[in-house]
């Protein structure tokens, strides 16, 4: 595995606020420290993320766990391992591993209900730039509220970006400030048992 195309800042060379930003990553997850560490090589570039992320997914109109199941999808959707063998703590007890695994076939599944359809619905909307009518936005405005649906928007958006750019940088979980478990998937929580589970027959990005 090749290392990361982009190199990480250390993180004695961040000044104090950017240190207990990484040690939060480090401490909660999502986003973890590697992805921050990279984006620590412009300053601007790191609080944008950091502050957008706090004000939009952990925070907000909209109820957490709505926002990370549409994290995921986006995850699975353009297949950013680095993303996707992450779990945001604050949705543990309200997301479980077996909506994870058939969220890519929401639709038919029984594992969510019809508000949780209709947030992936929007998902897979933006993700693959699907048409939308008059029926799509009465199922969305019937379940969403107009700033939920705009906060949700934006979530989707930030996060399509973001792991759209990730997955090009072959990130490594447990390579910045490791030792912790926080945010990491069942499976991934250090190096040598993500290594297992990337070599499965079922893992999901194979």
């Amino acid at each position: 595995m090749a290392d990361s195309r982009i190199s990480y800042v250390a993180y004695e060379d961040m000044d104090e606020a950017m240190q207990a930003e990484m040690r939060r990553c480090q401490r909660e997850g999502t986003p973890r420290p590697e992805s921050s560490a990279i984006r620590a090589h412009v300053p601007e570039c790191f609080w944008y993320f950091a502050n957008a992320w706090e004000s939009v997914f952990r925070n907000g109109v909209l109820d957490h766990s709505i926002k990370e199941l549409c994290r995921i999808y986006v995850s699975r959707s353009v297949k950013c391992e680095y993303c996707g063998n992450q779990r945001s703590v604050m949705a543990l007890d309200a997301v479980k591993e077996q909506q994870v695994n058939g969220i890519m076939m929401f639709e038919k599944s029984d594992e969510y209900d019809a508000r949780q359809k209709a947030a992936l619905a929007y998902a897979e909307a933006i993700v693959f730039r699907l048409e939308t009518d008059d029926a799509f936005w009465e199922r969305m405005h019937a379940h969403f509220s107009e700033p939920e649906l705009v906060e949700l928007g934006c979530m989707i958006g930030l996060t399509f970006g973001q792991q759209s750019w990730l997955r090009m940088l072959n990130l490594q979980h447990h390579e910045v400030m490791p030792g912790t478990t926080a945010s990491m998937a069942p499976g991934f929580e250090d190096a040598d048992r993500a290594q297992a589970s990337k070599g499965s027959s079922d893992y999901w990005a194979s």
